[in-house]
């Protein structure tokens, strides 16, 4: 490895070509990188510094310089070699535009030879060379779209016309940008593990990059251009371009995920996935096929571009519900169905009937902090002999926090439920506005009406209208999906009377809504013709939003059978194990820990009280004398400072946890303000 520190001008300077492997990110820096590095510039111009650190160049020697061009594969840097690059050729542009001839093209851009191959001292990876090339050569870039290199260099230019620097003073700053060039040689230095060690706190970047620097960079030259040209240029193209790196960032994460059934932290995708490629016996050729297929998959979903109307819509209906972490599940059913493993009718069931899971347990209020968990493990409970059957029993099979609510309890949470206050209210009416309705509706100009109006000072027509107790119905009922419609004519109709909302322009009686079919027969509106409204509402809603239709031989099928009959327990099971005192104390306990969150659940186990959010984090072992409670806590990690924990990993104590606690009337007070983080 060999270091020599200099400024950015010497960098380029000499008969030399840096070359950025087809493995590296295409350039990414966009205004804010760019304003940084030109504030800098002139920083260092106005206030006569002698020099300012912009980084390191790292690079390995690809062919030594016996006579010609030396030739540099970049490992690290690429992005300031070039911006560097591109301002340059913005200076000279402005300049050449003064009529000033400068010798940057000669020093700086391009070298002294006439062999094609080694004429540019920067060469870009497959997607930024051409349009590097272009302006390099001042060629024109009217047919080139969405390049960050055309959008810097126009910046750029901006910059230097309006900074009243002089053509000396911005070459002056130029070279006063510092940078460290690291030369590596490949007999002696490992540039894949140089490269992790460089990017291993992940700030430079991203997950996707990482793994895409992976698949490639042990390749050889014509490996690495064929499998990019092939098969990762047209992965990335599926992407959206202004979002492409954070887009790919959540692919390769629900990808992971539905391999591997567990879900990876956010910045711990690539470990994963390396971990998961090096436990395959297949090629950088068909995993990077398999990527490919499954990111079509994905994206069709993101961008509902499918060459399949409906499936759009249902789509469109998936991203409204904010359906991100049923992503894993959803891609894995879209490519067996793109593999002819389901029929289309069969895709669309799980579809919509997976949709129906997530919208119905938004409805009921059921956390969500284990859905992803649900979703990364749902794929293995497919049967491929049984395919629709074995997700419908799983569905209707899940209980406790997973739960798919039932008919009966998901009609009254509709009824009652604030709809008006969920994101997800205009996805709401607008699914009941299309059901079973052939026709194309556009309703992105349609806002939400509320029948009885929300102004809290309601006209004295109203309040005759809902009667003596008018009051306690308005703040009962207004947000309710009984009270909500849509319409275009919101601000027109305000707080006026109902008869007046009825017959205005545009009002109940002027539109085609079918959500408005019953409101424009009405000749009043009360309590009662909202609560009648949500219940017919509530019949559509079961039919969009339905459960899992599958006979009980199915079910019974799917049921997992205990290998011997179990016993239920209930509380009164301990009542000999408990005393006066630790029964009180329980039960202050047990208040505590049922607080911490909705989600949590109590189970009676023959010799201890479970609870549990997704796995047990506190078991309840009761006796006459104190209660003893197994927490699932690292005993190491905890402050303690009243030592009233102890070490049970290796002392056998029924429940699961490794840290115990003996909660006796004497350190009751201490116990209860224990925090179960």
């Amino acid at each position: 490895m060999r270091a020599i520190d200099g400024n950015v001008l010497k960098i380029f300077n000499g008969e030399k070509q840096f070359i950025v492997p087809l493995y590296q990110r295409t350039y990414s820096w966009k205004e804010e990188q760019c304003r940084r590095l030109w504030n800098d510039i002139v920083f260092l111009e106005k206030n006569s510094k002698n020099g300012h650190f912009i980084g390191s160049i790292v690079s390995v020697i690809e062919s030594a310089p016996i006579s010609g061009t030396s030739k540099s594969l970049v490992i690290d840097g690429q992005q300031r070699l070039t911006t560097l690059t591109i301002l340059l050729i913005a200076l000279r542009d402005y300049l050449s535009s003064k009529g000033i001839n400068t010798a940057i093209t000669r020093k700086f851009l391009k070298n002294d030879t006439d062999k094609e191959s080694d004429l540019y001292k920067l060469i870009l990876t497959y997607s930024d060379k051409d349009v590097l090339i272009k302006l390099i050569e001042n060629s024109p870039t009217e047919d080139v779209k969405n390049s960050r290199i055309l959008d810097a260099y126009h910046y750029f230019l901006t910059q230097i016309s309006s900074s009243g620097l002089s053509q000396d003073e911005i070459e002056q700053a130029i070279a006063k940008l510092q940078i460290v060039d690291v030369t590596l040689d490949p007999s002696v230095d490992d540039p894949q593990s140089i490269f992790e060690s460089l990017n291993s706190t992940g700030m430079d970047l991203s997950q996707s990059d990482l793994i895409r620097n992976y698949i490639l960079m042990g390749l050889s030259n014509l490996e690495q251009t064929e499998l990019y040209k092939n098969v990762w240029l047209p992965t990335e193209r599926l992407f959206n371009y202004n979002k492409q790196s954070e887009l790919m960032d959540g692919f390769f994460r629900d990808y992971i995920t539905m391999k591997i059934s567990r879900i990876p932290k956010e910045g711990n995708v690539y470990d994963e996935f390396k971990k998961y490629h090096q436990g395959l016996n297949t090629s950088n050729q068909e995993l990077c096929t398999d990527i490919y297929s499954y990111a079509k998959c994905y994206t069709n979903i993101l961008f509902s571009k499918s060459n399949d109307t409906e499936l759009n819509e249902i789509f469109s209906d998936i991203r409204l519900l904010r359906m991100e972490v049923a992503y894993p599940f959803l891609m894995y059913i879209y490519n067996d169905y793109e593999n002819n493993k389901i029929t289309r009718e069969e895709f669309i069931q799980i579809l919509r009937l997976t949709e129906s899971y997530v919208f119905r347990r938004a409805i009921c209020e059921i956390p969500t902090n284990s859905l992803n968990k649900t979703f990364a493990v749902m794929k293995n409970k497919i049967r491929q002999n049984d395919y629709v059957n074995s997700i419908c029993a799983n569905y209707t099979l899940l209980d406790s926090y997973k739960e798919f609510p039932k008919d009966e309890e998901f009609a009254q949470r509709f009824v009652e439920k604030d709809i008006y206050h969920m994101r997800i209210r205009q996805y709401i009416l607008g699914k009941l506005e299309k059901y079973d309705n052939k026709e194309k509706l556009d309703l992105g100009s349609f806002t939400i009406e509320h029948v009885m109006p929300e102004n809290e000072n309601l006209r004295n027509g109203w309040k005759e209208a809902l009667g003596d107790d008018w009051q306690t119905i308005h703040t009962q009922y207004l947000h309710t999906i009984g009270n909500l419609t849509l319409t275009a004519y919101n601000s027109e109709m305000s707080d006026r009377p109902f008869s007046e909302k009825l017959k205005m322009k545009g009002g109940f009686t002027d539109t085609g809504l079918r959500l408005n079919s019953y409101i424009r027969n009405q000749t009043e509106w009360n309590k009662d013709k909202i609560i009648e409204r949500a219940k017919i509402l509530s019949n559509y809603a079961l039919k969009i939003w339905q459960f899992p239709t599958v006979s009980n031989e199915v079910i019974q099928k799917y049921t997992e059978e205990p290998s011997k009959k179990r016993t239920h327990y209930t509380f009164e099971h301990y009542s000999d194990s408990f005393s006066d005192e630790t029964l009180r104390i329980y039960e202050e306990l047990d208040k505590k820990i049922m607080n911490l969150d909705a989600c949590i659940k109590k189970e009676f186990k023959k010799l201890y009280i479970a609870y549990k959010a997704e796995t047990n984090f506190v078991d309840v072992i009761p006796q006459k004398s104190a209660l003893f409670l197994n927490i699932s806590l690292d005993y190491d990690k905890i402050n303690d400072p009243k030592g009233l924990c102890e070490n049970i990993a290796d002392k056998g104590r029924w429940g699961t946890g490794t840290t115990g606690i003996h909660l006796t009337p004497q350190i009751i007070s201490q116990a209860l303000d224990f925090q179960l983080n």
